[in-house]
This record gives structure tokens, sequence and C-alpha cells, in this order.
């Protein structure tokens, strides 16, 4: 597999100079400043987490197992899979999904193999972008993104690079966070009042690039040459409603986990 070059900081918006256009570099520099606060939050959490790494690993290699069993509904998957996970993050799937060929892709990668040595050995990651990934079409018979792309510069072009890298007949497990549409436009008005010099930063909208409904979720599939097996959207129980603002939560929802598994078509041509 033949690799691009990539950046190793998250300030430099995985190795572009920035794009032209004002809405372009909007975007550049929202998803750069996405990646300055996840790098640092994770920082903080090697930090706390030395010693107790192990609050860690059970839980994702429990999760890690829970979805290679739902892959394997569908076709059988051997230790040699060759196995990509998209995000691969500090402590992603693909370092608890006991495949021998697995690979790991994030822009932050090279900075969270010191942070968290007790798993980050178990799978060789590379600093890249999900937008344009590394690798030669049909590369991997798994494909793995779980709740990345919408901390990302462009979601539906990582998408897209799913489908190319997967291989004809091999499997995609996708999750996303999936909100009320009121949150996409809040999510848009804060990103232009920082883009216009005012800033005012608010967590969630800085952490994240957009906030996808869940039918702009369903679409990034929609041209693409996957065949969806499941596909699913769950919302967290918000419990007894205790007054009116409980009530309005109901109605505009948010971080509820969309998630799909799907195929490549055998016939469809690589792009």
């Amino acid at each position: 597999m033949t690799e691009r070059p990539a950046a190793e900081s998250p300030e430099s918006g995985a190795g572009r100079e920035e794009p032209r256009g004002w809405l372009a570099r909007l975007r550049y520099r929202r998803a750069a400043r996405a990646l300055e606060r996840q790098l640092a939050s994770q920082r903080a959490k090697a930090d706390a987490l030395r010693g107790r790494e192990d609050e860690v690993v059970r839980p994702r290699t429990a999760r890690a197992g829970a979805v290679r069993e739902r892959l394997e509904r569908f076709r059988p998957l051997p230790r040699d899979a060759r196995v990509l996970e998209v995000g691969s993050g500090a402590h992603g799937l693909i370092f608890f999904f006991e495949s021998s060929r697995g690979v790991g892709v994030d822009p932050l990668a090279a900075h969270y193999r010191p942070l968290f040595p007790v798993w980050q050995g178990r799978a060789p990651t590379i600093a890249a972008a999900g937008e344009a990934l590394p690798f030669p079409s049909g590369a991997f018979d798994v494909v793995l993104c779980d709740n990345v792309v919408d901390h990302a510069e462009r979601p539906a072009a990582i998408v897209a690079e799913l489908a190319r890298v997967l291989a004809p007949g091999g499997l995609l497990y996708f999750t996303v966070n999936v909100h009320h549409p009121v949150y996409g436009a809040a999510s848009r008005l804060h990103g232009l009042w920082n883009g216009v010099g005012l800033r005012l930063e608010i967590g969630p909208f800085t952490d994240h690039t957009v906030h996808l409904t869940e039918d702009e979720a369903r679409r990034m599939f929609a041209p693409l040459p996957l065949r969806v097996l499941e596909q699913s959207v769950e919302r967290k129980d918000p419990g007894p409603a205790r007054h009116a603002g409980d009530l309005l939560k109901r109605v505009f929802f948010k971080n509820a986990r969309f998630e799909a598994i799907a195929v490549r078509e055998p016939h469809a041509p690589s792009s």
C-alpha cells in the first residue's frame, strides 16, 4: 500500500495549504481548531489515566468485540482480514479489533502514539486526513469509522473515501452523532461569527465542524457504490421529564447515534 505525505501537526490542517474561498477557509480553520482541542483533551486524559489504562482497555475491547460480532453476521472475518479504521484517534476500535493486518489513520496519529502506548502499539497508524486516504482503491476488507466525520473538514468526502478503499464485497461499519436541525443552524452561526473575528467559542460547536441531521447522514451514502445492510438511529433515553426544559430536550434532541453497516457492491468500479 502506497502512502501519500501527511503532516503531523494539528495546526497544519492535515498537510494542506489553506484553500481559496472564504467558506472553504472557514471549514478548514474550524477543522484545524477542532483538532487542536481534541489533542489538548487527550493530553489531559493521558495524564489522568496513567497507571489506570485498564479503565479504557476493558470497555474498548468489549466494544470492538461487539462490532466484530455485528459484522460477522454478514461475513466471516479471519484474523488476517485487512482492516482500516479512519479516525482511529486516541483509543479507536482498531487497537482492540484482533486483526493482524489492521491499520489506523488519524491526523493526530503521531501525537497519540506516545500518549497511549499501552494500546497504540497494537496496530500501526498513519497521520493523514480522512478526505484523502493514503491507500489504493479496494485495499481493505473492512473499514471502520466510528463517530468521526462531524469533527472533520469535509464529512461527505471522508465517506466517499471509505467506499473507495473498500474492496468489492467488503464491509463498512460507520457511526456518527445526529441531531435536531436546530443544532445544525446553531453550528453554522457559531462558525460564521468566529470566522468574522468574534472569538466566542462554545465547546460542542468548536469541537465539531458540523451537526448533522439524520437525513444528512443518510444522504452521504446515496451516491456511493454501497448497499446498506443495517441502519438505525438510537436516541439517548432522557429519563422522566422533571420540568419544561426536559420536554424541550425530547423535541430538540441531540447526540443520537446513527449507525450503518454497508457492503461495497461486488461489481461496482473503484473510482
